[in-house]
C-alpha cells in the first residue's frame, strides 16, 4: 500500500482532521530555533529600515533617499506594509520580532495548504505535498515580504481553485484578500493572472447551458479584483512596478534567488519533476487542458527563476489535487464544524508556540548572518568619512541600515538592468577596465568589496589607492589624497 492510496477510514476523526494545526506547530518550533537562517539575506536589513521610514514619516517612499548613485530618482515600494510589520516587530522586540513574524507566517502557510489539500486528499498525500513544498522553499524562508504574503497567496489560490473545482464562481468576499496582498508584495499580480485560466477551466467543466453565465461570473470577478488590487498608497503604478522588476533581463542573472535552475547538482527540484514525471508514468494519471497548462506555466517559471520555486511548491499541489483525488482516490466527507476536541487542541498548540517563543527569545539572541555584516569594517569607513563608496552589493543593506549611503543595493529596480549588470561585472574584473571606469565615472573616494573579491585583489596593487582596513569579511580601500581619477590606473606591483 502506498501513501497515495493508503486507507483513510480514519479521515473523519478529530486528530487526524488536525493534521494542519500540527504541520503548522511543528514548522514554526523548527523555524524558531533555526531562526538566525531566517535572517540570512541582506535584504532584510534594508527593508526594516526602510519599514521604519515609513513608520516614521507616515508615508511612502516615492524616490530613493538612501543611496548616492539614484538619489532623487522615482522609486516605490510595492512592499510597504510587509516592510512596516517587520520594522515595528524590530522596534518591539529586536531581531526576534521579524524572526517570530516570519516563522508564523510560514507555519501559516503550510498549515492552509496542508487545509486545502486536506479537503481533497488523504493525509499521506497531504503530507508528501506539503514536506515537498517545504523542502522546495528551503532556501526561500527568509524574513522577508515575499514571506509575509504567502498565507495571503495560497488562501487566494485555494479559494479561486475550490470554486473553479465547484464549477461555480469565486465569493466577492475574497476582494479583500487581494487588496491585502497588493500592499504586501508585488506577486499579487499573480493572483489577479490565475483568475483568467481558473474561470475558463470552470466553465469548460460546467453544462453546455452553464458555461456563459458562469464565465461572465469570471470575469466580473476579475475585473473587481483588478480593481481591488489598486487599493494601495500607488494605485495602477504597483503593478507597473512589479512588470519593471520582471524586465530586469540579465541583471536578474546576476542574482542568485532569480537565476536559472542549476541542474550540474542533483537538488530537490530535479527529485521533485523526476519524481512526479515517474509517479504520473506508473499510475496514469491524467489532468484537465488547462490545469496541464497551469502546471507546465509553474514548472516553467522555477526553472526560469528559483525564486519562482515557491510558486511551484505551492500552487502546483493545490491546482491538480481535486483530478487527482478522482482517480487515487481521496479524503473522505467530514463532517461540518469542529468538535471541543479540536478547539482544546489548537487552545493547546496555541500556548504551546507562545510559551515556546517566550522561553527561547529569552535565551537566544538572534543576529543577521555576519558575513553580510561587515560591522568593523562600516565602523572603520564611518570614520574615514567617505561619500562615495563603491560596495559589494551585498553589503548594500548593511550600508543603508548604517546610515552610510551605498553605491548599489538590493533594490535592482531602481538600479536598472545596465547599471546593475556593470557593477556586477566591474568586481568581478570582466574585464578590469569596468572597474576602472566605474571608479572614475562615479568619483568614488573609497571602496567596501568582500576581502575574496578579484577587485579587491586588483586594488591591492592599484596605482593611487592604497588599503586601509581589511577582515576576513571586507576590505576597504581609499583613494591616495591628491591622486587623479584615472580611467586607466597603473598597477604598481610593489604594494
Amino acid at each position: 500500500m502506498t501513501i497515495l492510496t493508503a486507507d483513510s477510514r480514519a479521515l473523519s476523526s478529530p486528530r487526524r482532521r488536525l493534521l494542519p494545526l500540527w504541520i503548522a506547530t511543528a514548522v514554526y518550533a523548527f523555524l524558531l530555533m533555526a531562526g538566525d537562517r531566517l535572517l540570512n539575506d541582506p535584504d532584510t536589513l534594508w527593508q526594516v529600515t526602510i519599514g521604519q521610514w515609513i513608520i516614521d514619516n507616515g508615508a511612502v517612499p516615492q524616490v530613493d533617499v538612501y543611496s548616492f548613485t539614484m538619489a532623487g530618482q522615482p522609486w516605490i515600494s510595492t512592499q510597504w506594509l510587509a516592510q512596516m510589520l517587520p520594522a515595528g516587530s524590530t522596534a518591539l522586540a529586536g531581531w526576534a520580532g521579524p524572526v517570530v513574524l516570519s516563522a508564523g507566517a510560514l507555519a501559516l502557510t503550510f498549515g492552509l495548504c496542508a487545509w486545502f489539500l486536506g479537503r481533497r486528499l488523504n493525509d499521506g498525500t497531504t503530507l508528501v505535498f506539503v514536506t515537498v513544498a517545504i523542502a522546495l522553499m528551503a532556501p526561500h524562508m527568509l524574513a522577508r515580504p515575499h514571506v509575509l504574503a504567502m498565507p495571503v497567496m495560497v488562501a487566494w489560490a485555494g479559494a479561486l481553485i475550490a470554486a473553479a473545482d465547484r464549477r461555480e464562481a469565486p465569493s466577492l468576499w475574497l476582494l479583500p484578500l487581494i487588496a491585502l496582498w497588493a500592499n504586501l508584495h508585488g506577486g499579487f499580480v499573480l493572483g489577479i493572472a490565475l483568475v483568467a485560466p481558473l474561470g475558463l477551466d470552470a466553465a469548460l467543466s460546467a453544462s453546455p447551458t452553464r458555461r456563459l453565465p458562469l464565465l461572465m461570473r469570471w470575469v466580473l470577478f476579475g475585473v473587481l479584483a483588478l480593481i481591488a488590487s489598486c487599493a494601495n498608497p500607488y494605485g495602477w503604478n504597483a503593478i507597473l512596478a512589479s512588470q519593471r522588476i520582471l524586465s530586469l533581463g540579465q541583471a536578474l542573472a546576476t542574482i542568485t534567488e532569480w537565476a536559472p535552475a542549476d541542474f550540474s547538482r542533483i537538488g530537490a527540484l530535479e527529485i521533485t519533476l523526476l519524481g512526479g514525471l515517474g509517479l504520473a508514468l506508473l499510475r496514469g494519471v491524467t489532468l484537465p487542458p488547462l490545469r496541464i497548462l497551469m502546471l507546465l506555466g509553474l514548472i516553467h517559471m522555477a526553472l526560469s527563476h528559483a525564486r519562482n520555486l515557491e510558486l511551484l511548491a505551492l500552487l502546483a499541489p493545490l491546482i491538480i489535487a481535486a483530478p487527482l483525488a478522482r482517480q487515487i482516490g481521496g479524503a473522505e466527507t467530514r463532517a461540518d464544524g469542529a468538535s471541543r476536541s479540536a478547539y482544546g487542541a489548537v487552545a493547546a498548540a496555541m500556548a504551546l508556540m507562545i510559551g515556546g517563543t517566550l522561553a527561547f527569545t529569552s535565551l537566544h539572541r538572534f543576529a543577521p548572518q555576519r558575513a553580510n555584516s561587515p560591522a568593523a569594517a562600516v565602523t572603520e569607513l564611518k570614520k574615514l568619512g567617505g561619500q562615495r563608496v563603491f560596495n559589494d552589493y551585498d553589503f548594500g543593506g548593511y550600508l543603508i541600515a548604517n546610515g552610510v549611503a551605498p553605491f548599489i543595493d538590493g533594490r535592482t529596480e531602481l538600479y536598472g538592468e545596465k547599471f546593475v549588470v556593470e557593477q556586477n561585472a566591474a568586481v568581478r574584473l570582466r574585464p578590469p577596465d569596468k572597474l576602472f571606469r566605474m571608479l572614475d565615472d562615479y568619483r568614488i573616494d573609497a571602496t567596501l568589496l568582500r576581502t575574496g573579491d578579484a577587485a579587491t585583489r586588483l586594488l591591492d596593487h592599484l596605482d593611487g589607492w592604497r588599503k586601509v582596513y581589511a577582515d576576513d569579511i571586507a576590505t576597504i580601500h581609499v583613494r591616495k589624497p591628491g591622486a587623479a581619477q584615472a580611467a586607466e590606473p597603473k598597477v604598481d606591483s610593489t604594494n
